[in-house]
């Protein structure tokens, strides 16, 4: 069978007929649909009920519950601003104040303890410190940090009935920087001397068998002097209330003692010399100032009315205690120097820390005399009468300051402002309380600090040999030194 080659024509012919039928199909198709009733559409899914809203996290409120945003990030720069305080702000300062051969070692003093101390707070301090337990410490619920655990996809977790508005992870971070602080102070006074092995392992016992108790006692859920430490009907169930609102006791009087006792076992230096760097020292005393605001206006625990007025005589004491120490230096010595007036406002800083909550701007004004008074006699003249070498006057700073500022708490404090009152507003049975709180913290880190100083000589020896000491620490015990 053959087929017959198509012409030009016939295939012009076919293409046509083909247009022509897919036309009239598609018009026939799309008729037909046209005449079909659309079909109902789908009914949309119904929409899922909303969540329920996490209640706000309160004084009443501790579980499952949202933190306050405002007060998380006052808390979360405050934790920056106390960190600053002891790296590199404390560093600086102890270290413009001893001699280039031991800048290395002060330095580093202060930044390894930071790390040990770190270390100690999420294994066991913090659970001593903030957890219940008994009057004199706490339990061991937190011990690695324990169900220390929120929701973040939820935005709910279960504060510490400390600082109920914020994220326990916040509250130990900033409690966290105290105790870091608070052992770093000691070093003052042991400056140029110890051996960096036995700074360890005093350090570390230190923080764990006083800090921690002395923390809770004043902090504590139910410590023995702790404000916090209330019955089923909010009354005080404590042995007495003792105002400490920011660590005069907890952190300036405890490192104060211990600092001392570091400085009567070790003995003097062999030889000892001016400053060898002011400016290191200015720039460190600067630190520490801009970080106390949240060393002490962050020990609210809260972005509030109680956090301003704790800023306000933080830098109202302050000042007052630099210009008055400046100015008994100036009638004493004849000249202002910087160290006296960074003295002065550590010194200030340190004896308004107990006060800050409690007190108004009158109250800081002589508390900040007091402090500028009595820390310039204690690092002038009682050292030299005493003879003992506390290096860096921790002693003379942060003991003498401490007490003066928990003293006068009970004095000026305002019941409109922190809740309890002081001696002008006649009640004057609290000057007993802050008297008998501070003599017992003073005998308690005393005799504990003795005890582990003795034990840590027996075991390493506390102080580096005379060679060591003439050559310096820096190049001795760490193989490096500043040019």
């Amino acid at each position: 069978m053959t087929f017959k080659k198509p012409s030009l024509a016939g295939l012009a012919a076919l293409a046509c007929g083909l247009v022509i039928a897919a036309f009239i199909s598609v018009v026939i198709v799309d008729a037909s649909f046209a005449q079909t009733p659309p079909a109902p559409a789908a009914a949309p899914p119904a929409a899922a009920p909303p969540a329920a809203t996490p209640p706000a996290c309160d004084a009443k409120t501790l579980k499952d519950c949202s933190p306050n945003s405002g007060d998380t990030a006052w808390m979360l720069t405050s934790v920056a601003l106390v960190l600053m305080m002891t790296i590199p702000g404390l560093g600086l300062f102890y270290g413009g104040m001893v001699r280039k051969k031991n800048v290395a070692d002060t330095v580093m003093t202060s930044f390894a303890i930071t790390c040990l101390i770190t270390i100690l707070w999420a294994v066991v301090n913090y659970s001593t410190a903030f957890t219940s337990g008994s009057g004199f410490i706490g339990g061991f619920s937190r011990v690695f940090l324990k169900d220390i655990v929120s929701d973040i996809a939820k935005n709910i977790g279960n504060p510490n009935s400390l600082a109920p508005t914020i994220p326990e992870t916040v509250y130990c971070c900033f409690q966290m920087t105290f105790a870091i602080i608070t052992p770093a102070l000691i070093a003052g006074a042991f400056a140029e001397r110890m051996k960096f092995s036995a700074m360890l392992w005093f350090i570390g016992l230190w923080a764990i068998f006083v800090y921690g108790p002395v923390a809770h006692w004043m902090w504590g859920p139910d410590g023995y002097f702790s404000v916090a430490n209330t019955d089923d009907k909010g009354d005080f169930a404590g042995l007495f209330k003792m105002l400490d609102f920011a660590g005069g006791t907890v952190v300036h009087i405890n490192s104060g003692i211990a600092g001392l006792m570091c400085a009567l076992m070790l003995g003097k230096r062999k030889d000892t010399a001016p400053a060898h760097n002011v400016v290191l020292t200015f720039i460190g005393a600067s630190l520490l100032w801009v970080g106390w605001f949240g060393f002490n206006a962050g020990s609210a625990v809260t972005a509030g009315l109680q956090a301003g007025m704790a800023m306000t005589v933080t830098q109202i004491a302050t000042a007052v205690a630099a210009f008055t120490w400046m100015l008994i230096e100036w009638a004493h010595r004849s000249k202002p120097t910087l160290i006296g007036i960074c003295s002065g406002a550590v010194a200030g800083l340190v004896a308004i820390t107990p006060a800050s909550g409690f007190v108004g701007p009158v109250g800081s004004i002589v508390i900040g005399i007091g402090a500028g008074v009595f820390c310039y006699i204690a690092v002038t003249w009682v050292k030299a009468a005493f003879g003992y070498d506390d290096a860096l006057d921790a002693f003379g700073v942060h003991a003498v300051g401490g007490a003066v500022g928990a003293i006068l708490t009970g004095v000026f404090a305002i019941e409109q402002y922190g809740g309890t009152a002081g001696l002008l507003e006649g009640n004057p049975g609290q000057v007993v309380n802050q008297i008998k709180g501070v003599l017992i913290v003073i005998a308690y880190d005393a005799i504990v600090s003795l005890i582990i100083l003795k034990i840590v000589d027996i075991a390493v020896g506390l102080r580096v040999n005379s060679q060591v000491e003439l050559e310096g620490l820096d190049v001795t015990l760490h193989g490096e030194a500043v040019q």
